[in-house]
């Protein structure tokens, strides 16, 4: 059976819509791009004359309600994700939604249950990108025993780390109105984490906040409340770790990850997208050959169009990990905020 056109409107079209999203939404088979809706119509007109995006709406309601649509790209800050996500659930439409899932777990939770009242509908979230290339070697590794039991873990994960200026503006991140209990890029790299070690049981958490007031879009001082740097312990389920996420940490190592097990230690270089490893009685790490065809890569458009056309089910990412990355994000921060260790809800 032929698979049915896929008509797509999209509401937001940030900077990883427009990367991604929409030209590669595009260049999949039946795929056409109907409408848009932006910040302002304006913008919205020039994001369709760039990408030849049929109509342009004032409102997202009329997109998500639109009876030629059959599926809603999210790609607005986490703010809008709970609303519209329900919304486009509700109004029978297929929903692909930009990291992160919202501004906490409890708007997470809504989503998850406005998609499990419509299993017929495709929901997914954009996938943490950093280590798509290393995750399926990385994890038939671990699974397999490679490094035995495993006891610790180690991250590093810098994101865009410089010496902060006084006069710094606020970026949408630090803003907790539009991020919510969001930190940097520490929710993409626990969705990572999950992939390798299964869920965290137990956090501890300190932050620093390097300028307590930065100026908004209008020029005005805003308070920022939203870290700069967070340092957590964490209890896995057989390993404890030490995961650092910092925008201050200048000149830093790249980002990185280190598995210490029993009988082998496994290294996650991300920029460079490479695996290294060394068994115990080795002398020096040496790097995993990875098989081309087991360096899945970006393929979020195409796996969202494939589960809508019945060829397979989401898993980069389901709604549960959403749920259970913004689990991890709340117990971060109410540990931060208490200066106690806290239990991570389970799913």
């Amino acid at each position: 059976m032929a698979d049915k056109p896929i008509r797509v409107g999209f509401v937001g079209a940030g900077a990883n819509t427009r990367k991604h999203h929409i030209p590669k939404l595009k260049a999949q088979p039946g795929v056409s791009l109907v409408a848009v809706a932006n910040r302002t119509k304006e913008s919205g007109e020039r994001v369709a004359k760039e990408f030849g995006i049929a109509r342009v709406e004032d409102d997202w309601r009329r997109v998500i309600e639109a009876k030629d649509v059959d599926a809603i790209c999210i790609g607005t800050w986490p703010y809008m994700h709970r609303e519209l996500t329900v919304a486009a659930l509700g109004a029978g439409k297929h929903v692909l939604c930009e990291a992160r899932m919202a501004m906490n777990a409890a708007e997470g939770r809504e989503m998850l249950a406005a998609s499990r009242k419509a299993p017929q509908l495709v929901a997914q979230l954009v996938p943490a990108p950093h280590t798509l290339e290393v995750d399926r070697k990385l994890t038939a590794l671990l699974a397999e025993g490679w490094a035995g039991e495993i006891h610790a873990v180690e991250v590093q994960g810098t994101q865009q780390a410089r010496f902060a200026e006084q006069g710094d503006a606020m970026h949408w991140r630090q803003n907790r109105a539009l991020s919510g209990n969001n930190i940097l890029n520490m929710g993409i790299w626990y969705e990572a984490m999950m992939r390798w070690l299964g869920p965290a049981k137990r956090v501890m958490a300190m932050t620093k906040i390097a300028r307590s007031k930065r100026k908004d879009e209008s020029g005005a001082w805003q308070d920022v409340t939203v870290p700069d740097h967070v340092d957590i312990l964490v209890n896995f389920k057989t390993s404890v770790g030490h995961l650092r996420f910092s925008s201050l940490t200048a000149f830093a190592p790249p980002p990185e990850a280190w598995i210490f097990g029993s009988d082998g230690t496994l290294h996650v270089e991300v920029d460079a997208k490479r695996l290294t490893g060394a068994h115990r009685g080795d002398t020096a790490m040496a790097e995993i050959a990875i098989p081309a065809a087991e360096r899945i890569g970006w393929r979020v458009e195409e796996e969202f169009v494939n589960a809508i056309n019945g060829r397979e089910k989401i898993t980069h990412t389901n709604f549960e990990d959403g749920v259970r990355y913004m689990e991890f994000t709340d117990a971060v921060a109410r540990s931060y905020a208490t200066g106690q260790a806290v239990d991570v809800k389970e799913l």
